[in-house]
């Protein structure tokens, strides 16, 4: 286990002169020297690209491909950052995400193009990794070697973004340091090995995939195989034809892996280990059963400025025990909430008392926003952490993930603002008012719904939606509740707590796209679909 006070570009560098293989794409096999010779190849390129007195800062818009690792290994190299960019943002957004954090260099690739054509970038320099002019712009610093000196740990490596209340996303600071001691914790609580693989199919651009499965392998020396693109139906093949022995996940990856055909050799695989947050009980057993690995979950916010870590005897439903300095906080008051009650089949009883914000009141690694300082002042109040995220806690300190706060909405391990999608459905035609909010995905997160006051036609509004540039993947309205006039409350605000507590379940037309049908056809809900909804139980949110 590496010092807390290691920094990534010494765990590249150290891996000069190791030929053992350490990196898998598809066909293509890398050792660890070759991995640390291309990272110094591209800190020599990226040093020399870089304009004078220009933040260190460099974009990266990239699938899983080699490319994104030797990045995040050039970047720790030159003491630079890199952003990791959401190919799901649109537009002006995903400019705002490029400029926002000063990238004079964007990486990318030719089948990202497309979202980059059109957008004002003033003084962005644009490397595409799968051209002729990349291969010769890199060909002269092949013999770079890799030069740890320049980097320090308080050196920032990542800005990743995480989802705001309101607005555009936030980007989150990570030093060298803090993900060196993040990959060193992760190789001391699970007994990573030199000879494991770490299978990475979540976004490199998203935290997890970064944090919790890139950063342990190279801190223990282990190898790593990475999938472009998340594939449920490719996940096995994969971890057979790799090796791989831990894998990390968000969201309805699980679930999706389980919705493929169960196969009578599906515990024929070389998996230790799955690591994540949101699969859900039921899944995480599910999975065990069927593949033979068990899934540790985990709670972290984006930021580092909480965690929360699941332990043997953690009750089901539970994310894990409190650690000191952990509490549930009323976000208004600042006081504590009471314990969490439950009836004889784990529903609770006393949500209104026992439902508040996780805060954390002892040491965080939380190394605040980049250029944000009203988005710190909202996590950094009285001396604690306050993670935006709501919880309740039992009897016995085991807490238990209740949703979020500010109007978030979290589909996919992806946090989106209600605001932002809210703005963009106003613009349809029909449209008098709106409002965005989350109900419970029946698994795990949340699902988009709307509520529109006027006149609605689906076939109308899907092709509406599809002709929206800035409408991420993620944000479409799973559900539309269409009334004819908007609920206010005594001083005239839609009245969202309303809105959310009658759900799908009110008495005004509600229609949705059902999950796995393609594109934006939305057909009405009816009652034999909403009585086919699970209710929700312990832990759910």
């Amino acid at each position: 286990m590496e010092s807390d006070r290691s920094t990534v570009a010494e765990l590249v560098a150290r891996r000069w002169g190791d030929h053992r293989p350490a990196l898998w794409c598809e066909d293509l096999v890398l050792t660890h020297h070759e991995v640390a010779a291309g990272a110094a190849a591209r800190e020599a390129l990226l040093t020399d690209l870089q304009p004078p007195g220009a933040e260190p800062h460099v974009g990266v818009l990239l699938d899983n491909t080699p490319e994104y690792p030797l990045w995040l290994g050039a970047a720790a190299l030159a003491g630079a950052a890199v952003a990791g960019i959401n190919p799901t943002r649109r537009g002006a957004e995903l400019a705002r995400d490029i400029l926002h954090t000063g990238c004079r260099t964007v990486v990318t690739e030719r089948t990202h193009l497309p979202l980059l054509t059109g957008l004002e970038l003033p003084g962005v320099r644009l490397l595409v990794t799968d051209t002729e002019e990349y291969a010769a712009l890199l060909a002269p610093y092949t013999t770079a070697e890799p030069d740890a000196s320049r980097a320090t740990p308080d050196d920032r490596l990542l800005l990743y973004f995480t989802s705001g209340s309101t607005g555009a996303p936030k980007a989150a600071i990570c030093t060298q340091g803090r993900l060196a001691a993040a990959g060193a914790s992760l190789v001391g609580q699970f007994g990573v090995r030199r000879d494991d693989v770490h299978y990475i199919c979540m976004p490199m651009f998203h935290g997890n995939a970064v944090i919790a499965d890139w950063a342990p392998a190279l801190a223990a020396g282990a190898g790593v195989a990475l999938r472009r693109r998340f594939s449920a139906s490719g996940f096995l093949a994969d971890v057979r034809k790799h090796g791989a022995t831990y894998f990390t996940y968000v969201g309805r990856a699980v679930q999706y892996i389980l919705a493929t055909e169960a196969r009578d050799d599906d515990r024929d695989n070389p998996l230790r280990l799955g690591f994540g947050t949101e699969a859900g009980v039921v899944d995480a057993a599910a999975f065990e059963r069927r593949f033979g690995v068990r899934l540790v979950e985990g709670y972290g916010s984006s930021e580092g400025g909480a965690a929360v870590q699941w332990s043997p005897g953690t009750p089901r439903g539970a994310v894990g025990k409190a650690a000191p300095g952990l509490v549930v906080l009323d976000p208004d008051t600042g006081q504590d909430r009471r314990p969490a009650r439950f009836d004889a089949a784990g529903r609770l009883l006393n949500g209104d008392e026992a439902i508040g914000e996780l805060v954390n009141r002892g040491p965080n690694p939380f190394e605040g926003y980049w250029r944000n300082p009203e988005a710190e002042a909202e996590r950094r109040r009285g001396g604690a952490y306050w993670t935006g995220d709501l919880f309740y806690r039992d009897a016995d300190g085991y807490l238990y993930f209740a949703g979020r706060t500010d109007d978030r909405i979290r589909v996919d391990s992806e946090n989106l603002a209600a605001a932002m999608i809210e703005n963009i459905l106003a613009r349809y035609e029909g449209a008098d008012a709106v409002a965005v909010y989350a109900v419970p995905d029946p698994v795990t997160g949340d699902q988009v719904m709307a509520t529109v006051a006027g006149r609605f036609d689906p076939e109308d509004f899907g092709t509406f939606l599809a002709a929206q540039p800035d409408l991420g993947t993620k944000m479409a309205p799973r559900f539309v509740r269409v009334v004819r006039r908007m609920p206010v409350t005594a001083t005239n605000k839609i009245h969202r707590a309303l809105l959310r507590r009658e759900g799908v379940r009110c008495a005004d037309p509600v229609w949705w796209r059902p999950p796995g049908e393609q594109g934006y056809a939305y057909r009405r809900l009816t009652r034999e679909d909403v009585e086919g909804a699970p209710a929700p139980t312990r832990g759910s949110s």
